[in-house]
């Protein structure tokens, strides 16, 4: 039994060390990027071209922010006859509809090439897009979910970058910020999270190995190539995951315009962020489950890459906080026991005694803190004014609380992703995130 265990231990060290190993590179990379990069001057000179570009809005249920973000995408700094707006009310019980069209009633958009569609289909979001193909007409297709108010010069700084390589870059992905962010401390966690993926993993991914990710919303994709893989998947619970892999497996490269930002609304309550953060969790363990099999075959380097990556992320490093945090209790309370029980021993030691294994772990729990706390701080600094005492304090509390949170997501979403397995289950319904007043 005791080998057992040292065994385990050591399993659970190698783990957490190839996890914060990796997390160092990504850290690394996007330190470099903005080394190189904060110093530059951001201009919007012409483009050499504009291309059509048929921007998709897929909304259900979303009449409390939908004029705004339609407002955003009305006001957007690219030539309006170069625009085409697809509002979808998916489905919507509200009057989702009503406020994309008062939206319109100004004016100053006359003649604006438009469609409010009241939707009646299925697929979810994924079906929204691929009813877009249908009737759309632009080069490109732009995608903004309902909450993502864009700033100006967003689908600018898209297209920019696609036409830098057309012929490799079949999608550009631009960053999304929280618009609610100082609303209470769960905003404030989920802003800081976001900034990390966002300014430190997405960042660095693009920067070494020329790696993207389409994350949802504030992205345009080449239609042409859109209909050349059939499509999004139906009923998908992270399209974008899916479909980012589809990419990457054909040779291509999803391209990073780190200048475009749109300005998204997060949950506001911990039962929204919850089953929102569960819905992607179980999509993002589908989408490695059905891409584990490329570690193994012929595919690119970046797809292989891109697999070891999500797996580490949603399997290795869970793991070993899951290992180590079960080590730690376990052990502490023997400890407690042996106050009462002098002949106690400790089940998880490399020795008689206890010191070593638990000097190692609080080494690597310290590790951890302080690696977490350095990404928060560089992505911090690298956006104006977010570095204050308050965020640094706010990054602290997030360790302890929000980001553990996340562990017991991962667990519940691995394990309802069994059950939709073994059960056969339809795991692709979801519930709505809640939206509120801005």
């Amino acid at each position: 039994m005791q080998t057992i265990n040292q065994l385990l231990m050591i399993v659970t060290l190698m783990l957490i060390w190839l996890s914060l190993f990796i997390s160092f590179v990504m850290l690394s990379g996007a330190i470099h990027f903005w080394f190189k990069n904060s110093h530059r001057i951001i201009e919007t000179p012409a483009l050499s071209r504009y291309p059509l570009i048929t921007v998709v809005v897929p909304a259900h249920n979303e009449e409390i922010v939908i004029e705004n973000t339609t407002r955003a995408l009305l006001a957007l700094n690219y030539p309006k006859d170069k625009v085409e707006l697809l509002l979808y009310s998916d489905n919507s019980t509200d009057h989702t509809a009503d406020r994309m069209r008062q939206a319109f009633a100004d004016e100053q958009h006359a003649g604006r090439n438009y469609k409010i569609i009241e939707r009646t289909g299925t697929g979810g979001k994924a079906g929204v897009l691929n009813d877009s193909l249908k009737i759309a007409r632009g080069e490109f297709i732009a995608v903004y979910d309902a909450d993502a108010m864009p700033e100006k010069n967003a689908l600018y700084f898209l297209v920019q970058k696609a036409l830098e390589n057309p012929d490799r870059y079949m999608a550009v992905f631009g960053r999304n910020k929280t618009r609610n962010a100082d609303q209470n401390y769960l905003t404030r966690f989920i802003n800081q999270e976001i900034m990390v993926s966002q300014r430190i993993q997405h960042i660095a991914m693009w920067h070494m190995f020329k790696i993207g990710r389409i994350p949802g919303t504030n992205f345009i994709i080449q239609r042409d190539f859109v209909d050349s893989i059939g499509g999004w998947s139906d009923g998908a619970l992270t399209e974008d995951t899916d479909i980012s892999f589809k990419i990457m497996q054909s040779g291509k490269l999803i391209a990073l315009a780190y200048n475009s930002e749109a300005f998204q609304q997060e949950p506001e309550h911990l039962k929204d962020y919850y089953f929102q953060r569960l819905r992607w969790a179980k999509g993002n363990y589908q989408v490695v489950l059905d891409n584990f099999k490329n570690l193994f075959n012929k595919s690119n380097w970046r797809v292989k890459f891109e697999t070891f990556y999500f797996t580490s992320t949603f399997f290795i490093f869970n793991s070993a906080v899951i290992l180590s945090d079960i080590i730690f209790l376990v052990n502490f309370g023997f400890m407690i026991w042996s106050w009462f029980d002098p002949n106690t021993q400790m089940p998880f030691t490399f020795t008689q005694g206890n010191t070593q294994i638990s000097q190692v772990l609080v080494f690597n729990w310290l590790l951890m803190i302080l690696l977490y706390m350095l990404q928060i701080s560089i992505a911090l600094a690298s956006q104006f004014g977010q570095t204050t005492a308050k965020s640094v304090r706010i990054a602290l509390a997030s360790y302890f609380t929000y980001s553990q949170l996340f562990i017991i997501v991962s667990v519940h979403a691995v394990l309802q992703v069994l059950m939709d397995k073994i059960f056969k289950r339809n795991g692709t319904r979801w519930v709505k995130t809640k939206r509120f007043e801005d």
